[in-house]
């Protein structure tokens, strides 16, 4: 008889492999494969957005949905008796920033979103007992605004000191294949899994019919490929930075990583330099390469005391400077940096030039969607000036493509002002505050 979907006994489940993993953290796990079963499926199924783009297959979640209980079943017992072959991943590209450039996007089957995610249940059961705090991407209960505040208290309370700023060139398609096994099999050596992560980083490509198989990379679009990239730089960098570089320096330190984005910050000039050019090694022993110019070292100690002028620094889509506050005081500020400004930006642009015909309502309902996503992200504390000036473009913008909708249609600003007084668009508001728990209206 089937076992009652509960999620209950998925959590028990985890947290049995969690426990074993934290008390045994040199133990190899040799037997997870076991945990995949019907029930585990379901709760990947469950946790599997149903929203996303289909797959070569064309199969949507509604379709998969239909005859739900003979499908995981049937996944189930391919992926035990190894015959599961996971299909190329669906390639498509999106504009990058102000569309001059384009970004590949793979996009795989759902069944595949499916296996991966039950399967990175299991991953992250184990890893997230092993990963450091300096770690905060895609990881459960960790979130890129905290990293911020966590980064902005240090820089606070150390008066800043010396960045280095990590940038690693097409990180996600770059991770040697070979390298990521064998960092997996120190931990896994499942012979289930690693045949499926295996057919995964093998799977191919399908690009205007034409499929081809990746040399390197984590799987394109895959759920288990944040998980698999945060598991390899764990090892080439964290580990190594805490464990091995950190005992030898001079002065204090600090990594603060989100996914493939992280920054260094240390007390002495001296041991900043060292770790730069130990870093650049480091990774090219594990067949990565950093960006040239966008990894560099800068001095970021507070004016009064800096013998020289500080510098400023993009990390996770914020400018940060140091600046006075209100009283006088020398505080870290941040601002949305201008690429993520003139990306979101071009976004409200192009909606409204496409969709210049659509009824006002409908045009109001979307622009207000993108903003308010965007102050969820970029809404936080002294970053109220970017927030209301991308507004204001937006407004702009909006007036702009409405007024070109025909020769005689004209929208003027006072036209526009009794138009937008009907359909508003959402104030800007800081979202996350370091100094206040609930959002309030920038003023």
């Amino acid at each position: 008889m089937t076992e009652p979907l509960s999620s209950e006994n998925i959590k028990t489940k985890l947290e049995r492999i969690a426990k074993l993993a934290k008390d045994a953290p040199e133990m190899a796990f040799r037997s997870l494969a076991h945990h995949i079963d019907i029930n585990l499926l379901r709760e990947a199924y469950r946790r599997t957005r149903k929203d996303g783009a289909v797959g070569v297959d064309g199969r949507t979640s509604a379709q998969y949905a239909g005859d739900l209980e003979r499908n995981l079943e049937s996944l189930l017992q391919r992926a035990k008796s190894g015959t599961y072959r996971p299909p190329p991943v669906r390639r498509v590209y999106i504009p990058k920033d102000r569309g001059k450039e384009m970004r590949p996007l793979g996009i795989p089957t759902f069944e595949d979103k499916v296996l991966q995610r039950a399967v990175a249940l299991l991953l992250e059961a184990v890893y997230e007992q092993d990963f450091l705090d300096c770690s905060y991407g895609f990881r459960p209960g960790r979130s890129a605004h905290q990293l911020l505040q966590d980064f902005w208290m240090a820089l606070t309370r150390s008066a800043g000191g010396w960045v280095i700023e990590i940038d690693i060139q097409k990180y996600f398609d770059s991770i040697p294949h070979g390298r990521l096994t064998e960092i997996l099999r120190q931990r896994v050596v499942d012979g289930v899994l690693l045949r499926l992560i295996g057919k995964w980083i093998h799977a191919g490509v399908l690009e205007r019919g034409v499929v081809t198989t990746p040399s390197a990379g984590t799987p394109q679009g895959g759920v288990i490929s944040p998980l698999l990239a945060n598991i390899f730089l764990h090892t080439v960098l964290d580990e190594w930075f805490e464990r091995e570089v950190k005992p030898r320096l001079v002065g204090q330190a600090r990594l603060f990583r989100y996914a493939d984005d992280a920054v260094l910050l240390f007390a002495k000039e001296k041991d900043a330099t060292r770790v730069l050019a130990a870093i650049s090694k480091r990774f090219e022993r594990f067949g990565l390469a950093l960006h040239p110019e966008k990894t560099r070292q800068l001095v970021f100690r507070r004016p009064d005391i800096a013998s020289e002028r500080p510098g400023t620094f993009d990390f996770l889509g914020f400018t940060h400077f140091w600046a006075k506050s209100r009283s006088g005081k020398w505080l870290v500020h941040r601002r949305t940096a201008k690429d993520r400004f003139r990306r979101a930006l071009s976004r409200i642009e192009a909606y409204c030039k496409r969709h210049r015909h659509d009824s006002l309502r409908e045009q109001q309902h979307v622009l207000a969607r993108m903003l308010t996503g965007h102050y969820a992200y970029f809404g936080i504390t002294n970053n109220a000036q970017a927030l209301v000036r991308l507004h204001a473009e937006a407004e702009s913008a909006w007036r702009k493509w409405l007024n070109r909708r025909s020769q005689r249609a004209r929208m003027n600003w006072k036209r526009f002002a009794r138009a937008k007084k009907r359909f508003p668009l959402p104030r800007a508001r800081v979202v996350h505050s370091f100094s206040r728990s609930i959002s309030k209206p920038v003023t």
